[in-house]
């Protein structure tokens, strides 16, 4: 058995905090030194902040000091990743990573761990998909490998708030380790039904470590309110107020960027952070530093990222399950001091974690879909090549993909960048079923949960303990003061008045979809002078605001109200169109045929301009909201419309125009008629919508 040097440790550990005084927390050293010394394989359940890192750097080191082979360390991401890797080289710990954002760095990784000059490498479980992966790094060190690591090790068990597929690929990789390999497994948010899951998953002699969950330097607090301007209100006069910097957490996209906007407009220094953000290194360590008062973050900012004296953690909404509001409050009040946990409360909330649990697996007819175009193509078929073919969102059709191919003699598998259909029979799989609907069950319990806690008064913390099946016991919260729930009127109208004032951007489509629209003969890039220029559009669907007026004109009155004519008034003057518009055409329906064209009217009648009817709906086609993917959308606008030639005849046809529509989604339809408008001799198309479906 090798032998575990003490001293050596709680150097390494003094060098990694940069702490000359400090000592292991209690377990940290055991779970070392069971590591170290072989003792089988390990899960260690403690909560975010206690150090679990410390744990596997420094295990690896004394390995590698001892003449053990590298370890491997799977982490879900890269935010984590970089974290981990600072932390390991101030312990003069070898890391290196293998992600989809170094690709550029791969030779020169595969080159170390070649040399053996790599002590740790950290890369994400999606690795294990890809064939150069598997071929030129796992098979080189997968029998060198002296200590694996699974870092948020709740994403293997499908029981888990943030299951991952491709973490299911793992239990292979255990499972084939040489004999006498360690194996160490992470997590904070591990309930019993997860433990017993990840038990089955890397051993039946799994030794559990689990630590107390309870944060006692956590202040938490629920606040309802349905509405946006009162959040939005809320956030503006009590940010500020706050110690120190913190995060600000929304569900979408969007709407971090909506709340990131507001709050810069209040004087504010925070940024929006989600997955789509091109500078997520460099916001992270502004708010590490203390550069900002916050970060406006999706899920995007999560596990891993370590910083012991946030704050304030601030939900906009509330996420979809306890042990993901665990999580994420959990980021705040790591050091000594103590912290503020508040959830606000949104209308919203409830039909967006909806979307997300329908979203979470495939149904029935969509896997039928999916099997039935790979077998009737021998060659099998690209992911842009099966799009065109099912009418499902890409996202779902790679989902579908990827959980069928990770079962037992699975139906599907992928060559190349081609999938297909392998001779294994799926209709005999009712256990794929039972594991869906059991899931999807449990989601929707998570969900209820998570409204009962919105609903407390006092217990916050007793609470998330009981819904991580920790020990119950009192928890004292730290000497904090309840944060007011009151807001001034006159913010709140500021408020109001900021998001009557949003103006979303319509991008404009730069090329037609994967193998073109033959009726209309076009493929590839859409040549600059045909693409429509950016558009506008006043606000979301069902936001609150202009989305609802949207709704209630287009179903309920068959009309649009007249405010909605003055908001487009009132935007086109903020927005300034170049060149500005001489005239106003619309985009043609044959559901509503009266519609748009009325509006238009009444925007023209209102700015002074002359409108022309100048496309066509021709023949009959879906919805575009019953389309799923771009491919489909695109495909169903494909030959829609035609051109009335008699508008070339009118003196202003060759000025530019303002496109009019409701509602957009994909782009699409203002794409392929900016198109037709432009091919005639049109001037520059300015697309201009009541608002889009899109959150983010």
């Amino acid at each position: 058995m090798p032998r575990y040097d003490r001293s050596r440790a709680l150097e390494l550990l003094r060098i990694g905090t940069g702490l000359p005084d400090t000592k292991f927390r209690p377990h940290q050293e055991e779970a070392i030194r069971h590591v170290v010394e072989r003792r089988g394989r390990l899960l260690l359940v403690q909560k975010t902040g206690w150090g679990k890192s410390f744990v596997y750097f420094i295990a690896t080191k004394l390995l590698r000091e001892i003449g053990r082979g590298p370890a491997l360390l799977f982490s879900p991401l890269l935010s984590l990743m970089r974290n981990q890797i600072a932390a390991a080289e101030r312990m003069s710990v070898r890391a290196a990573r293998i992600t989809s954002d170094n690709v550029e760095r791969w030779d020169a990784v595969e080159e170390k761990i070649r040399r053996d000059e790599v002590d740790i490498l950290l890369v994400a479980p999606e690795r294990l998909a890809n064939e150069r992966f598997v071929d030129r790094v796992e098979s080189r060190i997968a029998h060198r490998v002296a200590l694996l690591v699974v870092d948020e090790a709740h994403c293997i068990s499908d029981w888990g708030h943030d299951f991952r597929p491709d973490y299911r690929r793992i239990r292979a990789i255990a499972g084939g380790l040489p004999r006498g390999t360690a194996v160490l497994a992470t997590t904070a948010t591990a309930n019993g039904r997860v433990m017993n899951d990840l038990a089955k998953t890397l051993g039946p002699r799994l030794k559990v470590k689990r630590g107390p969950l309870a944060r006692p330097s956590l202040a938490l607090q629920t606040i309802r309110m349905p509405a946006a301007t009162d959040r939005l209100a809320w956030l503006a006069e009590t940010v500020p107020k706050l110690r120190g910097s913190g995060i600000i957490y929304t569900l979408t996209v969007r709407d971090s960027e909506l709340v990131a906007d507001w709050l810069r407009q209040r004087g504010l220094d925070v940024r929006a952070y989600h997955a789509r953000s091109p500078d997520r290194k460099e916001l992270e360590e502004a708010l590490l530093d203390n550069e900002v008062k916050g970060l406006v973050a999706t899920t995007a900012l999560g596990m891993g990222f370590d910083k012991p004296d946030l704050g304030f953690v601030i939900h906009y909404q509330a996420p979809c399950s306890v042990v993901h509001y665990y999580q994420q409050v959990g980021r705040a009040g790591r050091g000594e001091g103590a912290a503020y946990g508040i959830l606000l409360n949104g209308r919203e909330d409830e039909d967006i974690c909806d979307h997300f649990i329908r979203g979470a697996f495939p149904t029935r007819k969509e896997v039928s879909q999916v099997l039935g175009s790979l077998e009737s193509a021998e060659a099998g078929l690209s992911l842009p090549q099966l799009a065109a073919r099912v009418n499902m969102r890409r996202g779902r059709i790679e989902k579908a993909l990827k959980l069928l191919s990770l079962e037992p003699q699975a139906p599907v598998a992928k060559e190349g960048s081609r999938w297909h259909r392998t001779p294994s029979v799926w209709e005999s799989r009712p256990r794929f079923w039972e594991r869906v609907e059991r899931l999807t069950d449990l989601r929707t319990k998570e969900k209820r949960q998570m409204q009962e806690y919105v609903a407390l008064g006092s217990g916050h913390m007793e609470f998330l303990v009981r819904a991580l099946d920790g020990p119950d016991w009192e928890i004292a919260p730290p000497p904090l003061d309840p944060l007011s729930v009151d807001t001034s009127r006159r913010t709140r109208i500021e408020a109001a008045r900021f998001l009557r004032r949003l103006d979303l951007p319509i991008p404009p489509r730069k090329k037609w979809p994967d193998y073109g629209l033959p009726k209309y003969d076009v493929r590839g890039r859409i040549p600059e002078e045909m693409q429509a220029q950016e558009g506008r559009a006043l606000g979301m669907w069902e936001d609150g605001v202009w989305g609802d007026l949207v709704r209630k004109g287009k179903y309920e009155d068959q009309q649009f109200d007249d405010e909605l004519v003055e908001a487009c008034k009132s935007m086109i003057g903020r927005w300034e169109p170049d060149p500005a518009p001489r005239w106003v055409t619309c985009i043609p329906s044959r559901r509503h045929p009266d519609l748009v064209p009325a509006l238009a009217r009444r925007l023209c009648d209102t700015l002074g301009f002359q409108f022309r009817d100048s496309l066509l709906a021709v023949g009959s086609r879906e919805e575009q909201k019953r389309m799923r993917n771009a491919i489909q959308k695109a495909r169903n606008v494909d030959g829609a419309f035609s051109f009335r030639s008699e508008v070339t005849r009118y003196p202003l046809f060759s000025q530019p125009v303002l496109l009019v529509d409701d509602i957009v989604d994909s782009g699409w339809t203002l794409t392929v008629a900016a198109w037709l408008l432009r091919s005639r001799g049109c001037g520059e198309v300015h697309p201009l919508a009541l608002c889009t479906l899109s959150r983010g």
